[in-house]
């Protein structure tokens, strides 16, 4: 008889555990508490795989052998916590589908910032040099439905603390952990400790054979990293210390070395701009340099790359006035590196649905480089109260629309206006793409 597999939650990361496991001969049924987008709805249909919506059936949920959880459903979860009391196996998905990779390899990034970027640039870089690879995780497919639909030698996946959380058996070969910041701290009972040791499981299942990228100037991961049994092979990198292995810059120039061999090439080259890219482009650099990749095409692929949209991406000038979309930046980290980068007086729009966040971090860089905000949420009286006394101009909007007419006219000729927000998008939008896409909209139409 077929192990029976329930999984939880009919997103991309459900629907694509369910075409795998169903493909690999499992008894499989899908339960979402909301409504199904109506692509996965067909898509399930289609595949002959059963599926309930707008609410859980308990007792077809706790028949199951194993749970595949979707990474946005809490533990706190009142069906969660009935699984977790009758012993059901609770796993993610890409803890599912690497069951099923045979012999490929795993880049597998996390880090609260930098890592949709670092993931990006280091797919780029191993597709330019002629891997066979591909990009899943949050970035868009997930890895499960990568797996069942076409197989690829290398998977480059950007994943998130809440997959790592379900994981017991995956192991990337590859591991980089960008840095750690206070971010979804309202998923860990607003226990930082509990959200760090989510990060570090990214290297608990790996062995000397494998490497794990990280950044030694973070104070976080230093501070803690100690604490974790790491076997695979070490390879910091930094900009304040020379490193024997990983990657360092000194004086303009970056140096990558991961064995025998270097690689060195000018900062200035790199298509990244901003010092938290440099950090991204090392990280990158180092994971492809640990597969033995030609260190040339390392230095074409750095200075080839494109930047990802929503990610500080320049949508137009309009009378002297540059937008710039940041709508990724879903934590106050993200915005600070945004501001950090910025040279030119700018309007922030800033704001959403608040995770717990602390803006004393981005008071001195407002008082130094914001000369207005415009609040896009629904409840923006933390941002007023956080920073009253840094600019002189706080507004309100109801829409992107609206933030970006209000902007306009608080923007001067050679300004910046910058959407950052520095928040999760979901009062008044889909998600940040939605949230990007409607501010590039409102800005074409000035």
């Amino acid at each position: 008889m077929s192990s029976r597999i329930v999984i939880l939650g009919g997103g991309e990361s459900g629907v694509g555990a369910a075409l795998l496991a169903k493909q690999k001969g499992f008894d499989v049924f899908v339960s979402d508490g909301s409504s199904l987008k109506d692509d996965f709805r067909n898509e399930l249909q289609l595949a002959e795989i059963e599926f309930e919506e707008l609410g859980h059936n308990e007792t077809k949920v706790l028949s199951a052998d194993e749970i595949v959880k979707s990474p946005g459903i809490s533990e706190k979860n009142e069906l969660v916590q009935k699984l977790r009391a009758n012993n059901i196996t609770i796993i993610s998905e890409i803890e599912f589908a690497y069951r099923f990779i045979n012999n490929s390899k795993i880049i597998a990034i996390t880090g609260s910032n930098g890592k949709t970027t670092t993931a990006a640039l280091t797919y780029h870089i191993c597709k330019s040099a002629g891997m066979n690879c591909v990009l899943v995780g949050n970035i868009g497919t997930s890895f499960a439905r990568q797996v069942a639909q076409e197989p690829f030698d290398l998977y480059i996946i950007e994943v998130s603390s809440f997959q790592l959380d379900d994981i017991k058996t995956f192991k990337p070969n590859v591991a980089i952990l960008t840095n750690i910041t206070e971010d979804h701290l309202d998923r860990y009972e607003y226990n930082f400790e509990k959200y760090i040791q989510s990060k570090f499981r990214i290297a608990m299942n790996q062995t000397k054979e494998d490497s794990f990228i990280y950044c030694l100037d973070d104070a976080i991961t230093i501070k803690y990293i100690n604490q974790f049994k790491i076997v695979a092979n070490l390879l910091p990198i930094s900009m304040k210390k020379e490193t024997t292995n990983g990657a360092f810059i000194k004086d303009g120039e970056m140096y990558v070395r991961t064995g025998n061999e270097y690689t060195a090439m000018s900062v200035f080259d790199f298509a990244l701009k901003g010092k938290h890219n440099q950090y991204n482009t090392m990280a990158s650099c180092v994971a492809a340099a640990s597969l033995d990749l030609r260190k040339e095409k390392i230095r074409e692929a750095v200075t080839s790359f494109q930047n990802l949209e929503h990610r500080m991406e320049k949508v137009a000038m309009v009378r002297g006035v540059e937008f710039v979309n940041d709508s990724k930046a879903t934590n106050v980290n993200s915005t600070w590196y945004a501001l950090e980068s910025m040279e030119k007086p700018t309007v922030l729009i800033l704001g959403g649905i608040d995770k717990g966040n602390d803006y004393t971090l981005l008071a001195e860089l407002i008082k130094e480089k914001v000369k207005a905000i415009i609040c896009l949420g629904l409840n923006n009286q933390k941002i007023h109260e956080a920073f009253a006394n840094c600019t002189a101009t706080i507004i309100d909007a109801a829409s992107a629309n609206d933030a970006v007419v209000k902007s306009f006219q608080l923007a001067q000729k050679g300004d910046v206006v910058l959407l950052s927000p520095a928040c999760a998008s979901f009062d008044l939008f889909k998600n940040y793409e939605d949230r990007g896409n409607q501010f590039k909209k409102a800005v074409r139409d000035l």
